[in-house]
């Protein structure tokens, strides 16, 4: 869906207190949550206000930030469980 939120507690919601902790304590998660929060924000709002934009931009932007959700995800399952 168009301008839909993909926040990682969201997407994740049985691993949130994991996403909490890791925020908090791991600075390499800290710093790809918040790159893929940022390009979260980006990609709505470009969906949203109709900002002109290549297909090719909004392809990268997408492939950029489920690529850090998948890495995002490994960590919180090894962390996880």
């Amino acid at each position: 869906m168009l301008g839909e939120k993909h926040l990682l507690s969201t997407e994740f919601p049985e691993y949130s207190a994991v996403i909490q902790d890791l925020k908090s304590t791991d600075p390499e998660f800290m710093g790809m949550s918040k790159r893929y929060h940022q390009l979260d924000h980006k990609i709505r709002g470009l969906e949203l206000n109709k900002v002109p934009t290549t297909d090719e931009h909004f392809g990268t932007l997408k492939l950029e930030r489920a690529e850090l959700k998948d890495k995002l995800y490994r960590i919180l399952v090894s962390k996880g469980h």
